[in-house]
């Protein structure tokens, strides 16, 4: 039976302008009918956003009632990860272990901020003036566009919608094209939450008639985005038009560093889960591997063996450790760098195929990329299971080429010296470091990237107050009349 969703805007599930056929990965076979905002439907969430902004049964609120329907979501998302988790799976491929977890940890998420939301404070200026009494106050921006990808959607969309709830902003989130089902789902949370009509609505479509509308919209105030580059510099010129303001978080080509004094195999089961988890379709996949040269080949024959035993299965099963790609066209696209790669010098290690039957899946890949240093693989984000690897012999050497990209998200260095892991963190140019572990999140920890890994942090009290704008209060507290009205005071 095929599933049909449909769109939420001003507190109403509605069909879209048109509709879409959404694919399983797994299967290669249409599971869901997606509907498809385009203008029209665009321009109805944001004026009820707009509207939803001044309304007083949000605006009217206080922080803690904001924060008390924030903590409602979180116990209704907690409640709905099963069936989210299945949705997920079902319309991106990637494994139920996977998805369960993540989304039962989302509703961390929006606890954090519900917690956040009545501890959003200004402060007093002791200005140099004794008959003035200046302080200032933080206020909603304005209207959101919140636009993520499919991977981890509920995640990088809780990083936005978390936050701008708390600071009392209203939203139009806009779910990817590809794979909107849990996003178009969690719509039905957020209405039975309570939240008043308008201050969030979620949509979906495609790039002219819908995300390029919301972003360039002339009522949105600041554009939260999730995603890749290219579509970034159409985002960032898009809000141009309404000179919004823009944070992105595109992904990135993250090192990962291993020294010869490392526990090898904590940092073999880190690089596995650093590219091969969630099939490399992660923003922070480690999918570069700097080894100290004197335990290349110690480390790589471990390596290879335990990629070799990744269970390669259907997404649906708990027992599966490695799923399809979400799109097709995302597997050509790795089939063809992977083979220019090979003939640019790079050499396989396994995997470097598709594997046949149904559904998107391509092989564990590692590729010993030490004798062609500028492949393609490694140049190149791929958004897969495809591992570049390369060498170094100094500490110099390695800081050198984890930062010869102009990505710079996320970081791993694995070693037991503690002074050099000083050294290493203060030298990367990433967003992220993690010593000794890699893909580990926290509410309170925020995250983004430096260069064309994008601007801005998601995670965190930081993120709260960017969706908020200062307001400087003056207060003349004297009796007397304003003396010279020709001089500034």
């Amino acid at each position: 039976m095929t599933s049909v969703f449909q769109l939420y805007i001003n507190g109403q599930f509605e069909a879209g302008a048109a509709s879409f056929n959404s694919i399983n990965p797994a299967t290669g076979q249409v599971w869901a009918v997606m509907p498809e905002a385009r203008t029209d439907e665009v321009n109805r969430a944001v004026d009820a956003a707009q509207q939803a902004l001044s309304n007083l049964e949000w605006a009217g609120l206080t922080a803690s009632q904001r924060g008390k329907l924030l903590y409602k979501l979180a116990d209704l998302i907690e409640q709905a990860a099963p069936r989210l988790a299945e949705f997920e799976t079902q319309d991106t491929g990637k494994i139920i272990r996977e998805t369960s977890s993540q989304i039962a940890y989302v509703a961390q998420y929006y606890r954090y901020y519900a917690g956040v939301a009545d501890k959003i404070q200004g402060s007093f200026i002791p200005v140099d003036k004794p008959d003035m009494q200046v302080w200032t106050v933080r206020e909603p921006v304005g209207v959101i566009a919140a636009i993520v990808p499919w991977n981890s959607q509920l995640f990088l969309s809780a990083v936005k919608l978390g936050p701008a709830l708390a600071a009392g902003c209203t939203v139009v989130l806009k779910a990817s094209e590809e794979a909107p089902a849990p996003l178009l789902e969690f719509a039905k949370l957020v209405h039975a939450a309570g939240f008043p009509a308008g201050v969030v609505n979620i949509i979906t479509g495609f790039a002219p008639e819908c995300g390029a509308v919301l972003s360039s919209h002339p009522q949105v105030a600041h554009v939260a985005f999730t995603g890749g580059p290219e579509t970034a510099k159409h985002i960032v010129k898009n809000s141009a038009e309404n000179l919004a303001k823009v944070s992105l978080e595109l992904g990135g080509k993250s090192p990962i560093i291993v020294f010869a004094d490392a526990d090898l195999q904590s940092a073999v089961n880190a690089q596995v889960a650093a590219i091969f988890a969630a099939t490399g379709q992660s923003c922070v996949a480690g999918s570069r591997l700097l080894i100290e040269e004197s335990i290349k080949d110690q480390f790589l024959e471990k390596l290879v063996e335990r990629v070799q035993r990744i269970r390669i299965g259907l997404p649906e099963d708990h027992a599966t450790e490695f799923g399809p790609l979400c799109t097709l066209r995302q597997r050509e696209k790795i089939e063809q760098i992977v083979q220019v790669s090979v003939q640019q010098g790079a050499k396989l290690l396994t995997g470097g195929y598709a594997i046949a039957g149904d559904g998107f899946y391509y092989a564990p890949t590692i590729l010993d990329c030490s004798a062609a240093p500028q492949a393609e693989c490694i140049t190149h984000e791929l958004f897969g299971p495809v591992l570049s690897v390369d060498t170094f012999s100094t500490e110099q050497e390695a800081v050198q080429k984890a930062n010869s990209t102009p990505y710079g998200l996320a970081s791993g260095v694995f070693t037991q010296n503690l002074t050099r892991a000083h050294r290493m963190t203060k030298a990367i140019r990433a967003g992220i470091v993690w010593l000794n572990t890699y893909r580990a999140v926290s509410p309170l920890a925020p995250f983004g990237g430096y260069g064309i890994s994008g601007h801005g942090r998601e995670g965190g009290l930081d993120a709260v107050l960017d969706y908020t704008a200062t307001k400087t209060v003056w207060l003349r507290t004297s009796d007397d009349p304003i003396d010279d009205p020709f001089v500034m005071r």
